[in-house]
């Protein structure tokens, strides 16, 4: 009896023993980042070549679970015109040079700096409207002369591109004004960017610490459920499921979005998603970037 009883024992400590020595990645400590992992690439690929070929489209997605690290990518490394989804950063730069007392600054323009696509703008030449209703005009309703205003208040397109290279992102190229800046001539660099840095600078901005928690508050609150991108990221999310985004929108049928994500009892996920054609008058599709948010999500269930 005492022999079984020392064999028993044994065989308890040994297990003890290897419980002690499991792995510690299964137990992250609290308030860390998780480690990144991708998809495996073939799948990932199988998927967006279908999308591309249905839409006759080039694709580019970067999404990021930022709770399990978990990232999808296709085509992230590529570039694109960001069109409009860059007056998310200018007014984060905006936000970042000023206190939240200078947002209530009126802002004066004139007749002459009224560009196409300014339906808040265009009705207050007269009286014209402070930094926090300009900053909300961009994003809300994506109005071309408050994001002109904003790049004025930064010192020109040169002062987003610094901001930007301060945000730790050295790959956009920031060169033009609205209207122009959407023109996204095939293989002309200005005025472009790519999902993985957007991303990036996304999360930096809606999630990270660039911006007091006080001015993020106002930048996000901006975002939150704009109007026009009903057919976009968010047409692709679950339902119950919440949204901070803008979209963009540019010759060659280029259609962006970039988005964060906020699942019930879940983080936060970070998508981008862009998409162009190679005929210059070519109609741009929202179903494609819904569809590639539908099939992102899926892969990050």
């Amino acid at each position: 009896m005492m022999r079984d009883f020392l064999r028993t024992a044994s065989v308890l400590l040994v297990l003890l023993a290897l419980v002690g020595c499991a792995p510690q990645a299964a137990r992250r400590e609290p308030g860390t980042r998780p480690t990144t992992t991708q998809r495996p690439e073939n799948t990932v690929r199988a998927e967006f070549t279908r999308l591309e070929q249905r839409f006759g489209a080039r694709l580019g997605v970067h999404a990021l679970d930022t709770g399990s690290g978990e990232i999808v990518t296709h085509r992230a490394d590529e570039r694109w015109a960001f069109c409009s989804t860059m007056k998310t950063f200018t007014a984060a730069a905006v936000l970042r040079r000023n206190t939240v007392e200078d947002l209530d600054r009126r802002i004066t323009y004139t007749r002459a700096d009224l560009v196409p696509y300014s339906p808040v703008t265009e009705r207050h030449v007269d009286s014209g409207m402070t930094l926090r209703e300009v900053l909300r005009a961009a994003l809300r309703v994506s109005d071309n002369t408050a994001q002109n205003l904003l790049l004025r208040e930064l010192g020109g397109p040169e002062g987003l591109q610094r901001e930007l290279r301060e945000l730790g992102d050295t790959t956009s190229h920031v060169d033009r004004y609205e209207p122009e800046l959407n023109e996204a001539e095939p293989g002309d660099v200005r005025d472009t960017s790519t999902p993985r840095a957007l991303a990036a600078n996304l999360r930096e901005v809606v999630l990270g610490d660039a911006l007091a928690p006080e001015k993020r508050k106002i930048l996000r609150g901006a975002m939150r459920n704009p109007p026009l991108t009903e057919e976009l990221v968010q047409a692709g999310m679950p339902e119950g499921w919440e949204i901070e985004d803008k979209s963009g929108a540019g010759k060659y049928a280029t259609r962006n979005d970039i988005a964060v994500l906020y699942p019930p009892e879940r983080d936060p996920i970070v998508l981008v998603v862009m998409t162009s054609k190679s005929d210059e008058d070519a109609e741009y599709d929202d179903a494609l970037v819904a569809e590639a948010a539908r099939t992102t999500l899926d892969m990050l269930e």
